[in-house]
């Protein structure tokens, strides 16, 4: 009988695993690699960025050096941010600045700056915050007084339109929202979005903005709801102003939109049947009204973010939809220069057009027609499409 005791064996096999997995360790823990390797620290890339070539600031926080420093005094004035032992005000804002021009995801933004996911976050939710503080600042009403220079300079607008003091449309901004309210807030495109309704005056700039509404809801219950409860604020044109609207929302006092059953944008084949007069009128109040589509567009080919904000909470979305309108007014008001987009993010946004405008009138819009036409709108409406048709002839 043999001596040979398989516990011994057992014993070794145990010790070598052992010595092996801590030589394994030992070799993981020196070849190490860190997270954050790039030769710039987020510092360093500010730096690079405000004193390097004017072009390439543009590109990454759309706007130029002279506006990014005014934003930042703005910020520190106020005592909005603090600066810290590990980021300054300037790359505290240029981090959110980048992140919203460009949409980065929290993860990217992290890797990009170098820092931790968690101050990324605390830092957007900052600046957006305080940036919807400002809407009361750069958001203003438009000057009722005023008639804009792009209709008192164009033949084809004034007289007609001297009362026009902006355009009012919705748009879409998808987001990301939890399994229980997807149905409220998924739209008619099928795609899970919020409802932001403008108004914008003809220097490209917004006048009032209210973003939050479920992607389900109609333009016209927003607008309804904001200009019935004061607590939205809604700026309201005084006796003989109006906004000018689309099909979508109803020919009332304080809003012109154009006739229904006829053809409105310009690429509409001709209706054997139309009015040429209501026609001529349609054309050139949606030639006048394309501002806030021009507007919409610019706005979001330059906040890429509102192309798909990441899964925030739902308040937060909404308030970076806010603050990209603010940002948006700041470098109109204070940027010589407009970021250079690729022409095909310069991109004309359509709103929440109605589809319908042009197509042979049912029962119920002929009836919304009539009367339409019968109150004081109407009754402008008719005189402009009267006068525009009558100076054509002669």
């Amino acid at each position: 009988m043999s001596g040979y005791d398989s516990s011994d064996d057992d014993d070794d096999v145990v010790l070598l695993v052992c010595v092996m997995d801590s030589v394994i360790r030992k070799i993981r823990s020196q070849s190490r690699i860190p997270k954050h390797v790039s030769s710039f620290s987020g510092h360093e890339k500010m730096c690079e960025l405000i004193t390097g070539h004017e072009g390439l600031l543009l590109e990454h926080i759309r706007m130029n050096r002279d506006c990014f420093h005014r934003l930042v005094t703005l910020f520190t004035m106020q005592n909005r941010l603090q600066e810290t032992h590990t980021l300054t005000v300037q790359e505290q804002l240029m981090m959110f600045l980048t992140m919203v021009a460009h949409g980065d995801s929290n993860r990217r933004t992290s890797y990009e700056w170098k820092h931790s996911g968690e101050t990324v976050s605390r830092y957007i939710d900052t600046i957006s915050s305080h940036l919807v503080q400002l809407a009361s600042r750069f958001i203003l009403p438009p000057d009722f007084a005023d008639v804009s220079t792009v209709i008192a300079e164009n033949r084809r607008f004034f007289p007609y339109f001297q009362g026009c003091v902006g355009a009012i449309d919705g748009t879409h901004i998808p987001c990301v929202v939890d399994a229980d309210v997807a149905t409220a807030y998924r739209n008619r495109k099928g795609f899970t979005s919020q409802n932001v309704m403008a108004v914008v005056d003809f220097d490209m700039k917004f006048t009032y903005l209210v973003a939050g509404w479920e992607g389900s809801c109609h333009d016209a219950r927003v607008l309804n709801v904001a200009t019935s409860n004061p607590a939205f604020m809604f700026p309201h044109a005084p006796e003989g102003k109006y906004y000018l609207v689309d099909a979508g929302y109803k020919n009332k006092p304080g809003f012109l939109a154009p006739f229904r059953g006829q053809n409105y944008h310009l690429h509409d084949r001709r209706r054997e049947d139309g009015d040429r007069r209501k026609e001529m009128f349609n054309y050139r109040h949606a030639s006048l009204r394309n501002v806030i589509e021009r507007t919409f567009g610019v706005w979001k080919s330059r906040f890429r973010i509102l192309r798909g904000i990441p899964r925030y909470p739902l308040e937060k979305q909404r308030d970076i939809v806010i603050a990209c309108a603010v940002l948006h007014n700041f470098i109109k008001l204070f940027s010589s220069e407009e970021a250079v987009f690729n022409p095909e993010d310069d991109a004309v946004d359509d709103g929440n057009a109605e589809d319908d405008v042009g197509e042979a009138s049912t029962q119920h819009q002929q009836q919304q027609q009539q009367r339409e036409e019968s109150n004081d709108m109407g009754q402008i409406r008719d005189r402009i499409a009267n006068a525009m048709w009558h100076d054509r002839l002669d």
